[in-house]
Order: structure tokens, then sequence, then C-alpha cells
């Protein structure tokens, strides 16, 4: 292992030239050979380094430190730990307990919807016998002239707007907004004595 001092430095490029006093010449250094340091090289720094001839048979340095310069560990060192692998048995164990809580969730996705579709049916009225057998009572039927042909909704509600009992009626039955039926019973206009 050779020691020296960094000569020159190009921070743009990354490379220089290490002097060293057991060398003949300068050798030159590439930023990739410290790229292991926690900072950059600057002129003046202390380098540690081996030399490798190349095929062209100029030198470089290699395997290079900066001395007083903390190294950053490679990156095959930074996870000691291997990665975990799963056992064929956990494996199982663990693909059946997913399987066990898909089949868990949907059970209680089905008991929703069928909680659900009780109550809302709950909610629905039902029509019985007794019910029917009260309903006029309930909701008189309403007479409607057979000769209605003759009538239209046209916004009028007075009774001092109608022409007879059968068109009052008519629009009491088939009119929005009519003001001719006081006491709902079906029966318009009673206190008109016209009709």
């Amino acid at each position: 292992m050779h020691k020296g001092l960094l000569k020159s430095w190009k921070s743009d490029k990354g490379f220089g030239f290490i002097k060293s006093d057991t060398l003949e010449h300068d050798t030159f250094i590439h930023i990739s050979a410290l790229k292991h340091m926690s900072r950059k090289p600057k002129v003046g720094d202390t380098i540690y380094f081996e030399v490798a001839t190349q095929p062209d048979g100029k030198t470089k340095a290699i395997n290079c430190r900066i001395e007083g310069v903390t190294e950053l560990k490679a990156p095959y060192q930074k996870h000691t730990q291997q990665p975990y692998r799963m056992a064929k048995s956990n494996f199982a164990s663990s693909f059946l307990g997913k399987v066990a809580s898909i089949a868990l969730i949907a059970a209680l996705c089905f008991y929703a919807i069928n909680k659900y579709n009780a109550h809302s049916s709950s909610q629905t009225p039902v029509i019985t016998n007794a019910d029917l057998a009260t309903f006029d009572k309930k909701y008189p039927k309403m007479v409607i002239p057979k000769s209605t042909q003759n009538f239209t909704c046209d916004g009028r509600q007075h009774c001092s707007q109608m022409t007879s009992k059968d068109e009052a009626i008519f629009f009491i039955n088939n009119c929005p907004n009519t003001k001719m039926d006081g006491d709902n019973d079906g029966d318009p206009c009673e206190r008109d004595t016209r009709f």
C-alpha cells in the first residue's frame, strides 16, 4: 500500500493525480476508486492506495482511501440480515388464514344483507282481509259522472265557477287545488243552492 498527497483534482471530470515519495511518477486516480468515502477528495488530502497497471501500460490508483475520512459501508453490507423465507408449513397456514378471513368477511356481508332485507321487508305494509273489509269505510268510493268527456281541468277552483254539480265532482276528483269540498266528504258545493 502506498501513501501520497492529492496533488491535483478536477471535480467536474472526477479525476486527479497523487504524488507519492515511493513512486517515480504521479499516479492517476479516478473518483470511482473513492466512491466508498463519505466525502469527495480535496487537493492536499493524504491518500492510501495500491497501483494497478492498465493494458496500455499506464498506472492508476486502486483500493484507495482518504486519511481521516470515514468510509461508507458497501451496499451489500448494509443489510446483514438474510431475507425472510417463509417455510412451506407457514405458507400453508398463512394461505389458509387468508382464505378463512375472506370467508368470514363474506359471511358477515351475507348476514348484514339478509338482516337489511328482512328489516326493509318488515317496513312494507301488508294488506289483510280485515283491511279490505274496512277499506270502503275509510276511503268512500268517489262517484265520477259518466259524461266526463266534456270536462277538463282548466284552473278553476271554486263552486261559483262551476256550471253543474257533475262538473264540480269531476274537478274535486281530477284537478289540483280545488276549494269546493270543505268537509272532504266527496260531495262538493253543498252550500251552493244552484245545484
